[in-house]
């Protein structure tokens, strides 16, 4: 009877602390979604005291702590449902397993919130950095894309090569997207702070079926990327899962504040990273509004870079199917829920901020 006595003790303790947890971010999210003030103080008073705790301590980790986690807790999953339909598991101890999940997910969500959820209701960052998002016209976007092609044309010869043709970085970007986001930072102070390096998962087969190029782990306050890809996308993925630990969460905005990073760190990779990651957004929306325009600007990329794309299609090529097509399915919600509504679509806003930027520091003569 005692046993027992602890045994119903423990569990409301466990109960307890699940609710609360689960209570916490709640009103968490709510005090976000209600006032955006709330959020923009939480995201620079409160957020980046973690990051310069939380995530410095899992920076000392030389592989995704995040990652482990999985595992880990996938080989739990695995051995308590194999003792289950082995009925080696009572009712009791399937109620114990019940609220032992009940408290894991109420952590987690507590986590996400924290480290993640009201981020999102923060102030922007082309609003903190003076680039507004204005409407612009087809001879306008035409001009950016003209523009980039430049750019990625002049970069194109100066970065090294796979023997098929591919970019090759040849030191390391994890080291080089801290310096990036460092550099911006001198530029634009709402991006100062302290910057983990992003790691590359261990086994990246985990994204490339998801069709991710990289992830922001808000569990662990960690920026990791997918080591799988081609080279050039590294250095503007791993300064786009930085942006994160800013506390800048809506896409778009991480998209241009990588694009910014890499194009003004003046490293040939890096730059040629992020003038060709805007080129390809940019030149999606022009092929929509002006495809005879498109063409013609196509036609203008050198042997290089045409490379760099054959074989970046030919990768994700091998995982495209099912689990993909679910997976844009679920990260499109995910952002709708977020409070970007136009979900997926919103990746492409990015061309807009590039677009405006085009217009004001660059034809506008101030850089």
């Amino acid at each position: 009877m005692a046993e027992e006595g602890r045994t119903i003790k423990k569990n409301k303790i466990k109960l307890t602390i699940s609710i609360t947890l689960w209570g916490t971010a709640l009103l968490l999210s709510g005090a976000a979604r209600l006032s955006g003030s709330f959020a923009q103080w939480y995201s620079t008073h409160v957020y980046p005291l973690l990051v310069g705790s939380v995530g410095r301590l899992m920076g000392y980790f030389p592989v995704s702590v995040s990652e482990m986690l999985l595992y880990l807790f996938l080989i739990y999953m695995l051995v308590w449902f194999t003792g289950r339909i082995a009925g080696k598991i009572a009712w009791q101890g399937a109620y114990h397993g019940f609220l032992n999940l009940f408290l894991l997910a109420g952590a987690l969500c507590f986590l996400y919130v924290v480290n993640c959820g009201i981020n999102y209701h923060r102030e922007s960052f082309s609003d903190s950095s003076g680039i507004r998002i204005a409407e612009y016209s087809e001879e306008e976007l035409e001009e950016a894309c003209v523009w980039l092609t430049r750019k990625i044309s002049d970069y194109s010869s100066k970065v090294d090569r796979e023997e098929d043709g591919g970019m090759a970085l040849t030191f390391s970007a994890q080291e080089n997207a801290v310096n990036a986001m460092e550099r911006l930072a001198k530029e634009y102070p709402e991006l100062t702070g302290y910057f983990p390096k992003p790691k590359e998962l261990i086994n990246s087969c985990i994204l490339s079926v998801q069709n991710l190029t990289g992830v922001y782990s808000p569990f662990t306050i960690e920026a990791n990327y997918n080591g799988d890809v081609q080279d050039y996308v590294i250095p503007f993925t791993a300064c786009h899962e930085l942006s994160h630990l800013r506390g800048f969460m809506q896409e778009q905005e991480a998209n241009f504040i990588a694009f910014l990073a890499c194009v003004t760190y003046r490293e040939e990779a890096f730059a040629y990273s992020g003038y060709l990651s805007g080129w390809i957004q940019c030149m999606n929306v022009l092929y929509k509004t002006d495809y005879d325009t498109w063409k013609e600007v196509r036609s203008q990329l050198p042997p290089e870079v045409e490379a760099d794309l054959k074989l970046n299609r030919e990768f994700w090529a091998r995982y495209d199917g099912a689990v993909a097509e679910v997976s844009n399915k679920v990260n499109d919600t995910y952002l709708k829920v977020n409070g970007q509504k136009d979900g997926v679509k919103s990746y492409n806003r990015m061309v807009d901020l590039i677009v405006a930027y085009y217009k004001s520091e660059i034809k506008g003569g101030t850089r």
